[in-house]
């Protein structure tokens, strides 16, 4: 026969598995509740992404936005795959991945200019197309050629993966081959660090990459010259700007679509100018 303590002990047992299987329905439904996309790509537009979603993310609990690099060929890439959700480029298509990736859609989210930057206590202040390419393509090795100090040119480029490079090579270079000697990084950030630390080196970056710590270079048009700033991006005046890209397989839907729309929206537009890039409007 049970004693009464016996049942006591029972039913509390019994109340506290109870709960605990509620709690833990609860906690599943919640996990489930999460929905979750991912975006990769480009390291220009990596930053306005990562704080949209941060932004987005804070207004909505139930959602989980990843983001990550690799540059824009990784974008199109995971894109076309539908190993993203969203590929994020710095460059338009190639022809050849508009073929073999035909459903591809894209969705203009911001423009961009590419600074050419230099160590911030070399002398040099303005350089022309033509002379850029030049330090490019090993035409010129030392900034004595340019008017500057005697000191060697460390060309510093972007690695094969990089939206910004094949841009830079079709806009600057003249589809002409660079030097061999160019150190490649594959980040913005990291062009930027390296030419912080190093005198003699040049670099370019988006705009979004342009600080107090290095100096960039005006651009030289027949002697007007034009700094990459948001404004000269926009009333079309600096020579060097693009068009900075979100893609995804076939047309959007669900959160890919709202997260799009958001980055479209006016508070969207608002992040892409606080992070140093030109709204569409």
């Amino acid at each position: 026969m049970v004693s009464r303590n016996s049942k006591l002990v029972i039913s509390l047992v019994a109340v506290i598995v109870i709960i605990a299987a509620v709690a833990g329905c609860i906690g599943g439904l919640g996990k489930k509740g999460v929905t979750t996309i991912t975006i990769s790509g480009s390291t220009t537009v990596q930053p306005i992404v990562a704080k949209a979603a941060e932004k987005y993310m804070d207004d909505n609990g139930n959602v989980e936005i990843i983001v990550s690099g690799g540059g824009s060929s990784v974008g199109v890439t995971n894109a076309g795959e539908g190993k993203s959700d969203i590929g994020m480029s710095s460059r338009d298509l190639k022809s050849e991945e508009k073929t073999k990736y035909p459903d591809l859609k894209t969705y203009i989210i911001a423009k961009d200019g590419i600074a050419i930057i230099i160590h911030k206590d070399n002398s040099i202040s303005t350089l022309t197309l033509k002379q850029i390419r030049g330090i490019y393509n090993g035409t010129y090795k030392n900034w004595k050629d340019l008017g500057g100090s005697d000191l060697s040119i460390v060309v510093v480029n972007r690695d094969s993966t990089s939206g910004t490079r094949e841009f830079f090579w079709e806009k600057v270079m003249s589809k002409e081959n660079f030097t061999a000697t160019a150190l490649e990084k594959n980040s913005n950030g990291a062009v930027q660090q390296t030419i912080q630390q190093t005198p003699g080196a040049i670099g370019y970056v988006g705009l979004g990459f342009v600080d107090t710590s290095i100096k960039a270079v005006k651009i030289d048009q027949n002697g007007s010259l034009f700094e990459p700033t948001v404004q000269n991006v926009l009333n079309g005046e600096y020579p060097i700007s693009r068009p900075l890209i979100l893609l995804t397989k076939g047309e959007t839907s669900g959160l890919a679509k709202e997260f799009i729309d958001f980055i479209l929206s006016a508070e969207g537009q608002k992040i892409v100018e606080e992070e140093g890039f030109v709204p569409l409007s």
